[in-house]
């Protein structure tokens, strides 16, 4: 492959030829737009054009001012590379050659706080800065993601018309809208992977439910597709039937048996615990199923546990088993909507703090498709947001009430069995307790104001009187009005 002097006739470029960064590339191409791509390490380019540039019109860049050049104004390019530094390296690369009015759009998994800094940075600069997150894997980079863009209404005037031909449809609809200013992309993405974490960890417990019932991994799976025709159908519910039933080849034993029961994380689960504590929201599924991942990182600690710290049942014995699934079955699916609750909750909190306007009934409906949160259920949220856009809880619309009352009692013997088995339901759990205590007319964080005045002097409030007051404990413990 040769490159050649540059012409500005591409429509939109991509840098970072990864594999999201080349999936996005061709997913463009083949929409029919002329796309401009780059990469750091040339042979990444090069193989891009050998495998695939027939797909569509790509024009192949050696240099970032190469890259630019071939670019038609207002210039649009896309940066898919890692979060952090390489990020703003990329961005001061790019802005080096870029005029007013141009635009850069990150499309990588970014803390929004960074994408909030760099968008005012460019904008002093006459540039657009769009933060734009990207669900669905590779497999959605190019067949249809979910795509979640913030930056001004500008910018999205001239990327909107493109990444909405690129993204997943649902009933015919893009799984793409402006979601706000700044960084209100990123931390509706962000939030999104909180809630993945949440429903993965969910269904992980669900599935330990059963395991510990003396069900085999293949039994399982075929009880999660059975659910998958319900009202729990979701991608997630799809792959956890497909990877219980598939068979190791090396050893003919479930798949899942041979793994290390260790799982990952890439930071995005606990940057939305960090903010939601830092804004006040109680997202306790998502911080559950984070330090759950955390607790299962520690897998020599945890086998020297189980030989000296008993509790841990062999096998779960019920009286019914079925009814007993069908109760797990409620009580996922009711966690689930709490999780999904919360989850609005915190782009509620943050839309409020930050003023972006995210209309939230839209970010349930461009999860429908592509995204790994898909799922029949998101169909509710919408209804409910439909129904009432300034819902202040998510719960409290009318079907979630119905469908909770109907759970409630099948998740709460779910609970005290696993308690009672010592199986860890963290994130069931939690949600339950959720459940109790944001519908509690009074809770018991009273003591909780009484015990700060005592050692911190922090005041408290009355139920009878306005003001805040402080009791001398100390010395005669009046009380005192400090306004």
């Amino acid at each position: 492959m040769t490159f050649t002097a540059p012409t500005a006739i591409a429509d939109i470029g991509v840098t970072g030829l990864g594999v999201m960064g080349a999936n996005l590339a061709r997913n463009l191409a083949r929409n029919g737009f002329k796309v401009a791509v780059h990469n750091r390490s040339i042979g990444r380019t090069q193989r891009l054009i050998a495998d695939h540039g027939a797909e569509g019109e790509f024009f192949p860049a050696e240099s970032v001012e190469n890259f630019v050049a071939s670019l038609s104004t207002p210039r649009v390019a896309i940066i898919m590379v890692q979060a952090g530094p390489p990020t703003d390296a990329v961005i001061e690369q790019l802005a080096a050659h870029m005029d007013p009015g141009d635009i850069i759009v990150d499309c990588g998994n970014s803390q929004y706080q960074d994408t909030r800094r760099r968008e005012a940075s460019l904008r002093e600069r006459g540039l657009h800065f769009v933060g734009a997150g990207v669900s669905g894997g590779e497999e959605g980079a190019l067949l249809g993601p979910a795509i979640m863009p913030g930056g001004t209404v500008e910018s999205y005037d001239r990327l909107g018309p493109m990444f909405e031909a690129i993204a997943a449809k649902a009933d015919g609809e893009p799984c793409c809208t402006h979601v706000g200013p700044d960084g209100a992309g990123h931390f509706v993405k962000m939030v999104h992977n909180g809630i993945e974490y949440a429903d993965m960890q969910l269904i992980t417990e669900a599935y330990d439910i059963m395991r510990t019932l003396g069900m085999s991994a293949p039994e399982i799976g075929g009880v999660f597709a059975e659910w998958n025709t319900g009202d729990l159908e979701s991608y997630l519910i799809d792959v956890t039937a497909e990877v219980l039933r598939h068979e190791d080849a090396k050893t003919g034993r479930a798949f899942v048996d041979i793994l290390v029961d260790r799982a990952s994380q890439k930071g995005t689960g606990a940057w939305t615990v960090q903010t939601a504590a830092a804004l006040g929201v109680p997202v306790t599924g998502i911080a559950e199923a984070t330090f759950a991942r955390s607790l299962s990182g520690s897998v020599a600690q945890r086998a020297a546990a189980a030989q000296t710290l008993p509790g841990h049942a062999e096998e779960l014995t019920v009286a019914d088993r079925t009814a007993f699934i069908e109760d797990v079955r409620r009580a996922l699916y009711a966690s689930k909507m709490v999780a999904y609750s919360q989850g609005f909750e915190l782009i509620r909190a943050a839309s409020d703090e930050y003023g972006w306007g995210v209309k939230l009934g839209e970010m349930a409906k461009i999860w429908r498709a592509g995204c790994i949160i898909r799922a029949r259920f998101l169909d509710r949220i919408t209804e409910a947001y439909t129904r009432d856009a300034e819902l202040p809880l998510l719960l409290a619309d009318e079907f979630f009430v119905d469908a909770i009352n109907d759970a409630v009692p099948a998740w709460r013997r779910v609970v005290t069995a696993a308690f009672e088995a010592g199986i860890p339901v963290p994130a069931f759990a939690s949600s339950l307790a959720y459940y109790d205590g944001v519908r509690a007319p009074r809770s018991s964080a009273a003591l909780i104001q009484a015990q700060r005045d005592l050692f911190g002097s922090h005041t408290y409030q009355r139920v009878d009187m306005a003001g805040t007051f402080h009791t001398r404990w100390s010395a005669d413990r009046a009380e005192e009005q400090w306004d």
